[in-house]
């Protein structure tokens, strides 16, 4: 039939001729052809109407899911992909924004357990036992968004413990009130039994480019200026071979000077801080060897240092530190401070007056694995039980006998009795922690010095653990030339990351 219409339509068209009484073999074979050629795409076209259909069915339904935030199973599987496609890169976009806005973040923690033993205790000593100590750290350093060119940030550390160790009154050692056991530490009170944690430090700090105004990147000078609850220490007397307990040196004469430390110039609060302000001059322009000028004013004493009257008679200490190189270009690092009080309680406990001092700390690596160090104090003004101290000492890293991770610590110290201190003494003072400890009185004239001596091995297990056997002995104990050397024997656990 089709080929007959299509004939009909070729010979209106001219194409062939109707009037032949049949159609030429050629011209039938190819109207067939053409006929099944039509047909193909007739079907075709069909079936291209219904897929457009279908495509625009399946358009009006994406569209549809798209004006939608929400994730159906029900919607084009295309939708739902682009959907979780954008919910993905927003994630990622929200986590970029806090990852950017905690860019620079720095966090710290630590866990550190010292277990010691003493011997040769004076006689009426008290809990005389082995002592056990623990300490936790946690710090973190949160900068925050520059003001144009200055940055600045915020400073936390938390602390915890229990233990005093061998600080305790009731263990008196006779000796001139430093502590074998810097670590130890307790918030608690008189109960030994409850463990606290304590904002130990919080302080903010502004960092300056100087000129101000001037270009950034160019400048070599800085103003830093810090206040809030610090550690001094943090800040004045570092060193970099002594000045780390957790890892270092045990007996505080070690950590930091004597005399403002067991001395206690420092005057801070119970728990080791106090309120303060310093302002800093940096000048980077020699980066190898770069210098800086401190001075800082802190609440000082029994109240001073509880934030009650801390601006009445406050320490005012100021600083000046360089960093050399020498030794075919190794670091070390030199400083000098002096410091005031005002109105501190003398020996007798009853009058006050002024205290002065100077001290010097350095230390300096003088081979690849060898940092030596040292300290000197004096107390030029004002009663002290001493108010001469020196402590000297190395650290010496364990790559030289294949041990590159670990480490062996040797430090002695002297600290020489003060003539007030000797004289209250020949006069029969009753040396004072022997009251405080509740153990017979006793007296004896004070002479020359008491000395110390620390030696520790640092072993490390694993780059975040450390144990650290440490021998410590003490002679002379408070200048008393009757009493017997003390010694103590410990081992030290430290983990941190």
């Amino acid at each position: 039939m089709r080929a007959r219409v299509l004939a009909a339509a070729l010979a209106a068209a001219g194409l062939v001729t109707l009037a032949s009484p049949a159609l030429a073999a050629g011209e039938a074979e190819l109207l067939q052809k053409l006929a099944e050629r039509l047909e193909r795409l007739e079907a075709r076209n069909a079936e291209l109407e219904k897929e457009v259909k279908a495509l625009k069915s399946e358009n009006e339904k994406i569209g549809q899911g798209l004006e939608s935030e929400r994730i159906s199973q029900y919607e084009p599987e295309l939708t739902a992909r682009l959907k979780a496609v954008e919910k993905d890169a927003l994630e990622m976009r929200k986590s970029a924004k806090v990852i950017e806005a905690l860019d620079g973040l720095k966090a710290g923690a630590s866990l550190t357990t010292v277990a010691q033993k003493p011997s040769g205790l004076p006689r009426g000593t008290a809990d005389g036992n082995s002592q056990l100590s623990y300490r936790a750290d946690a710090t973190v350093e949160l900068p925050l968004g520059p003001i144009g060119d200055i940055e600045h940030k915020l400073f936390a550390h938390f602390r915890m413990g229990q233990g005093l160790g061998l600080n305790t009154p009731f263990t008196n050692l006779g000796h001139f009130a430093s502590a074998p056991n810097a670590t130890a530490f307790r918030a608690s009170g008189s109960n030994p039994d409850d463990s606290v944690a304590i904002l130990a430090q919080a302080w903010y700090q502004a960092s300056i480019p100087l000129p101000y105004g001037g270009f950034k990147p160019r400048s070599r000078e800085k103003l830093e200026l810090t206040f809030g609850k610090i550690d001094i220490f943090g800040f004045f007397d570092q060193n970099e071979a002594a000045g780390d307990e957790s890892i270092q040196f045990l007996n505080s004469v070690f950590v930091h000077n004597p005399l403002l430390d067991a001395g206690g110039e420092v005057a801070v609060d119970a728990n080791g801080f106090q309120p303060g302000f310093i302002a800093a001059y940096v000048n980077e322009t020699n980066k190898a060897e770069p210098w800086r000028l401190s001075l800082g004013v802190f609440g000082a004493g029994e109240r001073g240092a509880s934030y009650q009257r801390s601006l009445s008679a406050p320490l005012v200490i100021a600083q000046a530190e360089k960093q050399l190189k020498l030794f075919g270009g190794l670091s070390g690092n030199y400083r000098a401070y002096a410091w005031h009080r005002n109105g501190v309680t003398q020996l007798d406990g009853v009058s006050k007056d002024n205290h002065t001092g100077f001290g010097l700390s350095v230390d300096q690596r003088v081979g690849d694995g060898v940092n030596l160090f040292a300290r000197y104090g004096k107390l030029t003004k004002g009663q002290l039980p001493f108010d001469q101290a020196l402590t000297a000492g190395a650290e010496i890293n364990g790559a030289y006998w294949g041990r590159g991770g670990d480490a062996i610590g040797i430090a002695g110290g002297w600290l020489r009795s003060s003539s007030d201190y000797r004289r209250a003494g020949g006069e029969g003072y009753i040396y004072q922690a022997s009251i405080d400890a509740g153990t017979p009185d006793f007296t004896f004239t004070p002479g020359g010095a008491e000395k110390l001596a620390e030696i520790y091995y640092r072993y490390r297990i694993s780059p975040q653990f450390e144990v650290s056997p440490d021998f410590q002995w003490i002679g002379r104990p408070g200048a008393n030339p009757d009493a017997k050397s003390v010694k103590v024997l410990g081992v030290r656990a430290n983990v941190s990351f």
